[in-house]
């Protein structure tokens, strides 16, 4: 039984060379710090396809993901029952010593969200207010295995990822919501 509705997890989702292998391509693509709104984070990374732009509050187009990327979202798409061509973002993350995520929600202009474990286990934390303070669940993230989010754990749970004492690294994909179609082809989002 699943952590949250909505929380899928695939162990062995890679084999130990080909998260070797995709470590050191990460690297390869020279990530830079996080950027949120003036804060530098510790955590490294690299978009391709769309990134997020903290500053500007919308999508901005990246380079296209890579050929080699291609093949591990394709994989990520079957995992989560989905066309690989609406897996349009990747970002890739290094967690060096002391790098974790605080607190959130994905933006609303993604909808699935699809992310691979690479190096060192994390925990994944979850939290969602409830009366009288909060309702909270965990779940483990480990090497070279792939969770999906979807439904409620996407949309009702806040998540974070536990600071690391070792290197991580880990590839998220995500797709568009029906917010960030609108907002990537210039038409006004509706709030209501």
């Amino acid at each position: 039984m699943p952590v949250l509705p909505g929380l899928r997890a695939c162990p062995d989702f890679l084999d130990r060379d080909e998260e070797r292998a995709l470590i050191a391509r990460i690297d390869a693509t020279d990530p830079t710090p996080f950027k949120f709104q003036g804060w530098t984070g510790r955590r490294l990374t690299t978009s391709f396809g769309w990134s997020y732009d903290f500053e500007a509050g919308r999508p901005v187009a990246a380079e296209p993901l890579p050929d080699w990327l291609l093949s591990i979202r394709d994989r990520a798409a079957r995992f989560a029952q989905l066309d690989p061509t609406l897996l349009v973002q990747a970002l890739l993350i290094r967690y060096d010593p002391g790098a974790g995520i605080g607190w959130h929600c994905d933006r609303p202009v993604y909808e699935d969200v699809i992310g691979i474990s690479l190096g060192e286990s994390a925990t994944m934390r979850f939290r969602r207010r409830c009366k009288g303070g909060f309702e909270r669940a965990t779940a483990p993230l480990d090497p070279r295995a792939a969770y999906q989010l979807s439904g409620a754990a996407r949309h009702e749970w806040e998540h974070s990822i536990v600071e690391m004492d070792r290197p991580r690294w880990s590839i998220t994909f995500r797709s568009l919501s029906m917010i960030g179609r609108k907002n990537l082809a210039g038409e006004p989002i509706s709030r209501a």
